[in-house]
């Protein structure tokens, strides 16, 4: 059912209340039927995507990993990880029913009426680790995106059953416990090509000492082509594993100020590079900018599990990648403190690695 507004809705200040406040979020904006985008959300024109930069005859890779043992598979993975930074994945050995359910659950908790919601926002919240929120940094941004998220930080399957939301929890955590082989299979390939022949407990931690998961739902938007779903810039994990749904509207950054569309294909993982990674890889891997429109039509979700070091760990380039004399293009730097960096601002593209750089 849409919400029902006493005041006006076009005041700035009823728009954040409305929005972030008493969490609504820009999916109750939407349902009310806009016709025109309100103004927090109308964004510069270098950063809306026209028609004339899109590369509509380019595409990430895609990879079958039904015979996960080949070499051919490790060598696609690597090439893939350092020449575009993305690449989608097939026969990749998780259901997909699991994949649908944790779908169908993202629908079911934005489905939830704006007070259960608002349970889960920053101020409410029973835990940092659980929070449902709008836009980016809201605080920080000059223009907001057309997005509404839950963002969960796992730290064990026993805080998670105790703090996630009832309407997603289960299905989320069926979701991370089938995504790990993925995960440590896609490492350990790209690894041996960086001569790190083996993830002990150390690299271990840095590799994937953490997860978040985020549910991101992109509501309809009266007017797509004046705003974006999330402003380009570059994930500061070591991997990400992106499901997305039948909708489209990811684009990744090709040769200059060109983007190339991931179409969804059923059934695939969009795999990507974070900061992370590159830092770990002296920029070997690329972790490359990316971006998501806002839809006229159709409402889309995604689900991107974000693969991290732990809070307290110091990233820099690995000494294995150094051993032949390679200059080292990074510094060791708080993974934490890299974290916060890129929280503090806006989405800026590529600009958060420069915080890392010698």
């Amino acid at each position: 059912m849409a919400p029902t507004v006493a005041t006006p809705i076009s005041e700035s200040s009823n728009i954040t209340d409305f929005v972030v406040t008493n969490g609504n979020g820009v999916k109750g904006l939407s349902e009310m039927g806009l016709k025109t985008l309100p103004k927090q959300y109308i964004q510069p024109v270098e950063e809306r995507i026209t028609v004339s930069n899109i590369l509509p005859q380019e595409s990430i890779p895609i990879i079958d990993m039904s015979n996960w043992d080949e070499q051919k598979v490790s060598e696609s993975i690597c090439d893939a990880a350092e020449k575009w930074g993305f690449f989608q994945i097939i026969n990749h050995g998780v259901p997909i029913e699991v994949l649908e359910n944790v779908k169908d659950a993202t629908h079911r908790f934005f489905n939830l009426p704006a007070e259960e919601k608002r349970k889960f926002s920053k101020e409410n919240s029973p835990s940092n680790s659980v929070r449902f929120g709008t836009s980016f940094s809201p605080d920080a941004e000059k223009a907001l995106e057309w997005k509404d998220y839950l963002s969960l930080f796992y730290v064990s399957e026993d805080e998670a059953s105790a703090l996630w939301p009832s309407a997603c929890k289960d299905q989320v955590l069926e979701y991370m416990r089938g995504s790990k082989p993925v995960i440590q299979r896609l490492l350990e390939a790209l690894m041996k090509r960086i001569n790190v022949k083996e993830i002990d407990e150390t690299k271990e931690s840095l590799l994937m000492g953490s997860k978040r998961i985020n549910l991101n739902y992109y509501p309809i938007c009266p007017n797509p082509e004046l705003t974006v779903g999330i402003g380009r810039h570059s994930d500061v994990s070591t991997l990400t594993i992106l499901l997305q749904d039948d909708i489209g509207g990811l684009y990744v950054r090709g040769n200059n100020d060109s983007w190339i569309h991931v179409p969804p294909i059923s059934g695939s993982l969009v795999i990507n590079v974070g900061d992370a990674l590159q830092i770990m890889s002296n920029g070997r891997y690329k972790s490359i900018e990316h971006r998501v429109v806002a839809n006229g039509s159709k409402n889309r979700i995604s689900v991107p599990i974000f693969v991290n070091p732990r809070p307290d760990d110091m990233i820099g380039p690995f000494p294995e990648v150094l051993a032949g004399g390679e200059k080292a293009l990074y510094k060791q730097v708080l993974y934490s403190n890299y974290v916060r960096h890129f929280f503090k601002k806006a989405h800026d593209g590529k600009k958060t690695i420069e915080f890392a750089k010698i």
